[in-house]
Order: structure tokens, then sequence, then C-alpha cells
């Protein structure tokens, strides 16, 4: 049975030191877990991590200055379970001892070191420099604790008295003084005081001039300044009321603008109404009217085509017949021209021969005709009204010689264009 194998378990706040066979010459530190033990060849130890109040008491230490004082001071330890080296030194150290033992070698560790500390310092310094006594003690016995395993965590300081009355004696002084100080400082307030008084007061009154006067040009400048803005206020006003009747006037134009664009958007839809009115109608006029003027357009260009058609070739036919005849006429002419011509060649021929002879009797032939035709449009005339200066002739006997005049002048005409003098070869002759 001394060979059955057991499980230990701890918790977080301590640790085992497990030693025996197996454990290759050194214990094994566990903290807050479990292992396993053979118990007849292993040990088991568990060692306390908690942390452990002390309060230090040290009752009638002679100081540096041979005073008996009593200083009760408040110290925290525990071993360190974070280090296995401490946990070395306190398995050595406290291995199988209770808690108890261990705060009995923890305090007087801490007393030893609290008294030897009292001992180097005097009454005022402990009294009055609590921080720097309780630094010595942490200090120095942190060293000694720490070669055992346990860590001091904090010491203070907590209380010092006699039972000689010196720190009663340090206080009276120490009242007297400042009673002594109270007084100078209280007589010395009230100078003071009073100087100040007396200075506070004198600038009183000239801070009451000072502020009269500013009050007095600060109402002034308020004046002004209120006038400038009641100048300001006015002329905004104005400009308001005017941009006011500006915008109003802008609104009536914008809302009469929108009303014109309202008519101009009700016209258009009319035009569109009546353009499509228009077309309807153009639709229905083409269908009724165009269309069958088309048709009717169309049968009369067909008619018109073929009466065109008819009247072509009837002309094609009268010209061909017109041609026909006009070369028939021409033949004709020419004949007749051919024939003229010998005629007119014979009477070449003889006007050769007879020569003026020939144009004195072709002139003689001729002047009754020219008679004639000169004397034909009064022939013509119903009524002749003549207008006469009183001069010459009158009546029927004017228009006798204006025709005799008339006759007269052809022998001269006759000279002109031939040459031949007809009035002297007719005397000749």
């Amino acid at each position: 049975m001394c060979f059955n194998i057991g499980i230990v378990v701890c918790g977080p706040n301590e640790a085992f030191v497990i030693s025996g066979m197996f454990q290759g010459g050194k214990p094994t530190f566990i903290n807050g877990g479990r292992a396993i033990v053979c118990p007849c060849i292993q040990t088991v130890q568990r060692i306390p991590l908690n942390t452990m109040t002390l309060e230090v008491h040290s009752p009638r230490v002679y100081t540096s200055q041979g005073v008996p004082i009593s200083v009760v001071g408040t110290a925290q330890v525990k071993i360190n379970g974070s280090s296995e080296e401490m946990l070395g030194y306190a398995a050595e150290q406290f291995g199988g001892k209770p808690v108890d033992q261990i705060l009995n070698i923890c305090f007087e560790t801490m007393e030893g070191h609290q008294r030897a500390i009292m001992g180097n310092m005097s009454v005022e310094e402990i009294y009055r420099d609590r921080k720097t006594f309780s630094k010595k003690v942490f200090e120095v016995a942190s060293v000694d604790l720490h070669n055992m395993g346990i860590a001091v965590i904090s010491y203070t300081l907590k209380d010092v008295r006699d039972e000689v009355g010196y720190l009663a004696s340090l206080g009276q002084a120490r009242t007297a003084q400042v009673k002594r100080d109270a007084l100078i400082g209280e007589a010395e307030a009230k100078k003071e005081s009073t100087i100040a008084e007396a200075l506070a007061e004198e600038q009183r009154m000239e801070s009451k001039l000072v502020n009269d006067t500013e009050i007095a040009r600060s109402k002034r400048d308020f004046e002004l300044k209120k006038a400038i803005y009641d100048t300001e206020v006015n002329t905004a006003k104005a400009e308001a009321e005017m941009a006011y009747s500006l915008q109003a006037a802008k609104v009536q134009a914008k809302i009469k603008e929108e009303e014109m664009q309202v008519k101009v958007v009700e016209r258009m839809q009319n035009i569109a109404i009546q353009e499509q009115e228009i077309m309807r109608r153009e639709k229905e006029l083409d269908s009724k009217v165009r269309k069958p003027a088309e048709a009717e357009k169309y049968r009369l260009e067909k008619i018109a085509e073929a009466e065109r058609q008819k009247v072509v070739l009837e002309a094609e036919a009268e010209a061909e017949a017109t041609a026909l005849r006009g070369e028939a006429e021409a033949y004709a002419i020419e004949v007749k021209a051919k024939a003229e011509a010998e005629q007119m060649a014979k009477k070449a021929d003889a006007w050769k021969e007879y020569k003026e002879a020939a144009l004195v009797d072709m002139m003689l032939k001729v002047l009754p005709k020219v008679a004639a035709e000169v004397a034909g449009p009064l022939s013509e005339t119903n009524k002749i009204t003549m207008v006469a200066t009183g001069d010459g002739p009158i009546g029927a006997s004017r228009v006798t010689n204006e025709v005799l005049d008339i006759m007269g002048s052809l022998p001269d005409t006759v000279k002109k264009m031939t040459g031949v003098d007809i009035t002297t070869r007719m005397s000749q002759a």
C-alpha cells in the first residue's frame, strides 16, 4: 500500500514543495496547480501565499537624544510565490511550520529593525518626517525578509507617543511660538489692514472719480454712437422699405410674367388645337375635294392630251399641206419673177435705147397716178376746216393749190433721184 499513487491539489493562494525520489536532487515547486505524488518515497509541503498583516509595537525605545518613545507600525508581508528562488528560501525556513510561527518570525524581524531605526533618529525626525522613517524601516527589513523568501509589500508609521511629555513640550513650545507669531501677525495684519484700508479708500475715491469720468465719457460716446446707429437704422429701414417695394414690384412683375406665360401656353394649346383642326379639315378636304378634283384633273388632262395630240396631228397635216402650197406658190412666184425679170430686162434694153426719152415718157405716165394718190385722202374726207392768215387764196382753191404745189415739186424730186430734168426735156420736145 506504500506504493499507492495520490494526486494533490493546491489553490492559487498556496504552493506545493515536492521532495524525494524522481526530483533530480532538488525539490519541485508548484504554485496553484496539481501533482502526482508517491507517499512513501516523496514528501509534499504546503506553503501559504496569503498576504499577512503585522502590527509592530516598539514600546519605550530610546532615540538618539535619549528620549524614550513608543512607536506602532503596520506592515504587509507575504511569501513571494512568483520566484522559485524565494519559494526555495521559504521552504527551507518555514517548511512544516504553521502560519502563526511564520507571522511571529516576521514580527520579530520587523520589530528589531524598527527599534534600530528609532535609536538612530531623533524624536523630531521621527515625528515630523514619518515618510523617511517608514522608508528606512522598509528598506532594512526587506533585505532580511528577502533571505527568508518573504517580500515586504508596504510599511507605514501608525503612531508615535511618549510617556515623559516630550512630544507635549514640543507641542507647547510650538504652540507658544505659534501664538506669538499669531499675535505679531495679527498686529502686522491690523497695521497692514489699516494702511491697506486707507490706500483702498484713496484708490476707491480715485477709482470713483475715474469711474464717474468714464461713465460720463461712455455716456457721451453712447449718445454719439446711438445717434449714428439711429441714422444707420433709419437708413436701413428706408432701404428695407424701398427694397420691399422693389421686391413687391419684382414679385408683381413675376406674377404678370407667369400669367403671360400661362396665356402663352393657353394660346399655344389653342394654336395646336387649331392646327389639328386645320389638319383634320385638310384631310377632309383632301378626301372630299382634292382627291376627286385630282381625279377630274387627271381625266381632263387625259382628254386635253388627246385633244392636243389631235391638234398636233391636224397642225402637222396642215403644215405639210401649207408647205406643199408654199412650194407651189414659190414655184409660181419664181416663174412669174423670171417672166418679170425678162420683161424688165427688155425694158432696160429699151431704156438704153431711148434713154432720157423713155424716162420722160415713164414719168408722164406716172404723174397722173401720183396725183390720184395725193388727192385720194381728200376724197375720203367728210369735213375740212380751213384756217387762213388772210394772205393768199382761201376756201377750196386753197386745197387745189396745195395739191398742185405737191405735183409741182415732183420734177425736182425726179431730177434729184435720176439726174434728168423733166421740165427742160418737156420744153425741148
